[in-house]
């Protein structure tokens, strides 16, 4: 199968979603264009290489041509690595939390153009189960949804911003500025909180497999010796 856009990241979850029939972009400045000028809406999925639920939906539903082509015909399609994109993550996850009371990986969020979020939840189905709608419904009813309720979902999405008490990221992030060295020490500082002695993992339960936080510790073991490990 042609790969589709994903092929060119360097992320390896994006790279696992590289030959899926979805037409997949990464978080960019072509993507947000291309929903505006289309005046489609976004439908942004968020997950992490060891996300167990994130395989499940991605071979469930983005594997499966019939649903990739309702993704295709009415969504401008983004995928989001959530480490290397906790600030969007963070942003989305208080969203989908604020609508459904919950989060999760995988997130899936849809949004106006503008990058404001309307609708949103974690894991669907491919069929109705669990007391969760299937994913195929979920699409077809936003779809409908946007083309004849704009002017509500507009007002709804304008009341969520006023809630959240923030704007939403409408442009990417294209330059990554270099770290200062208070920045890794605060860093590090917010690492040590959290670790949990007793039971191992960092937080409390639930707790994901976070590889990108293990990196950095290393690697800030490396550059200021510090003893704890």
């Amino acid at each position: 199968m042609m790969a589709n856009r994903l092929i060119n990241e360097t992320s390896p979850y994006l790279l696992q979603h590289a030959h899926n029939p979805v037409d997949w972009y990464p978080w960019s400045k072509e993507a947000l264009a291309r929903a505006k000028a289309e005046n489609k809406p976004i439908f942004l999925s968020i997950g992490y290489a060891a996300c167990h639920w994130c395989h499940v939906m991605a071979h469930e539903s983005f594997e499966d041509l019939d649903i990739a082509a309702i993704m295709n015909e009415h969504f401008v399609n983004i995928k989001v690595d959530r480490e290397e994109r906790p600030d969007l993550d963070e942003i989305y996850m208080e969203a989908v939390v604020a609508m459904t009371g919950r989060g999760g990986w995988p997130m899936s969020v849809f949004l106006t153009p503008e990058g404001v979020p309307f609708y949103g939840g974690t894991y669907f189905p491919p069929a109705d189960r669990y007391g969760m709608p299937s994913f195929k419904r979920v699409l077809v009813s936003v779809a409908q949804a946007y083309r004849q309720q704009r002017a509500e979902i507009e007002s709804s999405g304008e009341q969520f911003k006023l809630y959240i008490g923030r704007s939403m990221p409408l442009e990417p992030r294209v330059d990554s500025p270099s770290l200062s060295a208070e920045t890794l020490d605060l860093a590090f500082g917010g690492l040590a909180r959290s670790f949990d002695a007793a039971h191992g993992g960092f937080g409390g339960a639930p707790k994901f497999p976070q590889p990108m936080n293990l990196e950095f510790l290393l690697r800030y073991h490396l550059r200021s010796g510090e003893p704890r490990h």
